[in-house]
């Protein structure tokens, strides 16, 4: 016999997610686990996650929470599960920025905050993974959320009404300092006696930043390209426990993976052209800094959202490795270069005696709600 659960199935940027009520779940958090993999059909050896609502890569196996907030200067409490797609994991350590675009949005169409009836909606977001505020504003009309606009983001088919996200001081979301270490570039020793040099930056989601050239690569790789190189993924996992343990994540390279959600790992490499995977070419006047990142394992065929917020506090960090690779003379919003397309990302920068701050981190993105109802899944 089947169970059956309330849920909402919604697009939030590049990324698709089961969304709950969490008055619907069980009360203690130990029991979500089994039903989320169920629902989404994890583990698959196979990769697929035939026989569930996930879409076989990490983008598309994710799970949100709503719930009511527990801070005062928040509209509403959001958790966000990250599923492993071949492995019995459910993992909490990190946000997802693309599927935060869609929290706003379905608190206004299930009436859990009130919204004007015409205008635009400000929905304040507690992100419980990273203990950090979120501001959505997006249009609503006749009380709900609009979906159709002319907003375009890359890797995404057509255009849908934008939503503005405002991550609210998103420096130190696990580690409480934008740089974990205090250094700008860090020199990681790995098990097998190499090194490597990395900027390891905590901002909306912690990352390690490597050069792609220092992984004999140029940066303008497709994910299926890096994905068949078995060694380079290997070595990528390597270096991100490596950056784990000197971010003071976690303890020791075992405890890191078991977090594989965070920190993000990313190849990064001065602007170039490039083919995207839907076949556009971007010249290197087109972007500001190219990167390449890998998500649960896997990489991803844009740019996870806080990585790209990450990226942009790292290039705002003097004397970082993504600083000295970006376009000399950039200003304003950063032209982050992905597999897809474009990111268009701005994170402010401040000097407070002698250390970088970040107090806000901007860019737009659209979601949809794809279907409602109950998900049906067994234990």
């Amino acid at each position: 016999m089947q169970h059956r659960l309330k849920a909402v199935f919604m697009r939030g940027g590049t990324s698709k997610a089961l969304i709950f009520h969490q008055a619907d779940l069980p009360a203690q958090r130990d029991d979500w686990a089994a039903i989320f993999l169920a629902a989404l059909g994890s583990p698959d050896p196979n990769g697929r996650q035939l026989d569930g609502m996930g879409g076989g890569v990490s983008s598309l196996s994710k799970i949100c929470i709503i719930g009511p907030p527990s801070r005062p200067d928040a509209d509403i409490d959001y958790t966000f599960a990250q599923v492993s797609v071949d492995q019995a994991l459910v993992d909490y350590a990190g946000n997802c920025g693309n599927m935060s675009s869609a929290v706003g949005p379905f608190a206004v169409d299930e009436g859990i905050i009130p919204a004007p009836a015409d205008g635009l909606a400000r929905v304040r977001i507690h992100n419980t993974n990273t203990s950090k505020i979120i501001i959505a504003t997006f249009p609503v009309q006749g009380g709900m959320a609009v979906v159709q606009g002319d907003c375009e983001i890359d890797g995404v088919a057509g255009s849908g009404a934008p939503i503005r996200l405002d991550f609210l001081n998103p420096g130190g979301s696990k580690t409480g300092r934008l740089l974990p270490s205090g250094q700008a570039i860090d020199r990681l020793v790995l098990p097998d006696g190499s090194h490597i040099e990395a900027s390891l930056i905590d901002a909306a989601n912690p990352g390690v930043f490597v050069r792609a050239a220092d992984l004999g690569l140029a940066g303008t790789e497709t994910p299926q390209a890096l994905e068949k190189d078995a060694a380079l993924m290997q070595r990528l996992e390597v270096i991100r426990l490596a950056g784990s343990v000197a971010m003071g994540l976690t303890p020791d390279l075992a405890a890191a993976a078991r977090m594989p959600s965070i920190p993000k790992i990313a190849a990064i490499a001065p602007s170039q052209a490039f083919t995207a995977l839907s076949g556009r070419i971007y010249a290197a006047e087109d972007t500001d800094i190219l990167v390449r990142m890998i998500s649960v394992g896997q990489p991803h065929r844009a740019v996870p959202i806080t990585g790209g917020l990450c990226l942009a506090a790292a290039c705002r960090v003097p004397g970082s490795l993504a600083q000295q690779m970006l376009r000399p003379g950039q200003s304003g919003a950063l032209r982050v270069g992905h597999p897809s397309g474009l990111l268009l990302v701005d994170a402010a920068a401040e000097l407070r005696d002698g250390v970088v701050y970040v107090p806000q981190a901007s860019l737009y993105r659209t979601a949809r709600r794809l279907f409602q109802g109950e998900v049906l899944y067994s234990l």
